[in-house]
Formats: structure tokens, C-alpha cells, sequence
């Protein structure tokens, strides 16, 4: 079963709806503190990878659910900061698709080929 990011902003509408006046809401002004909680979550997730490695990951069912607990934190942050900037569903996915696009017709080595110089 695939999650589409309508059924993700659906399901983070319907948390912050049940937890209103406990959480501190999906509005404009929220929207940096729960970047910064994903960005807490990201923690969380390299804690795993650093500690545990991604080959754990990948061998260890209990780290593997763990992981995937994090990252789910992660998800529902980042979904969070969509809905606080009122970005509907249609406008992400054509974002992401788009980017996915360029980045698929991009030489990176070619536009870092500065950087990348020793």
C-alpha cells in the first residue's frame, strides 16, 4: 500500500485536529518549530545509522522497525510544515516532480567541477 501525500497531509490534518490546543497547531507561524522537530527526527535517524549502521537496517528487524519509526517522525514534521504554509497536495507533487525532472538532466559532476577540485 503506497502513501500518496494527499492521504499524508489527511492524516497529519486529522492528528493536529485531535490534539488542538495540545500541540501547537498547523498555523503560519508554527511552521519553523516543526522544521525544527524534523530536523530533531533526522537526528534520531542518524543516531541509527551511526550507532546501529543502515546495514542493521537492512539485517535486523527490530533496528528496521526503528528506523522506520523515526523516519515516519520525519514524514509527519515535514508534512506538518506543508500544511502550516497551506501547500496543498497537487502543488508539492508538481514541485517534486518537476525537480526530479531537472536533477534527472543535470551533470553534477560538470556544475561542481570547481568544487570538486582537490
Amino acid at each position: 500500500m503506497d502513501l500518496s501525500i494527499r492521504e499524508l497531509m489527511d492524516i497529519q490534518k486529522k492528528l493536529q485536529e485531535k490534539y488542538r490546543g495540545i500541540w501547537e497547531g498547523d498555523s503560519p507561524e508554527t511552521a519553523k518549530n516543526h522544521l525544527l522537530y524534523a530536523v530533531e527526527e533526522i537526528g534520531e535517524v542518524s543516531a541509527i545509522l551511526k550507532k546501529r549502521t543502515a546495514q542493521a537496517v537492512v539485517e535486523d528487524e527490530n533496528v528496521r522497525a526503528h528506523f522506520c519509526e523515526e523516519m515516519a517522525d520525519v514524514f509527519m514534521y515535514l508534512t506538518d510544515v506543508l500544511l502550516c504554509c497551506r501547500i496543498q497536495p497537487e502543488e508539492f507533487e508538481r514541485a517534486y516532480r518537476a525537480k526530479a525532472q531537472r536533477n534527472l538532466q543535470r551533470d553534477f559532476s560538470r556544475e561542481h567541477s570547481d568544487y570538486l577540485k582537490e
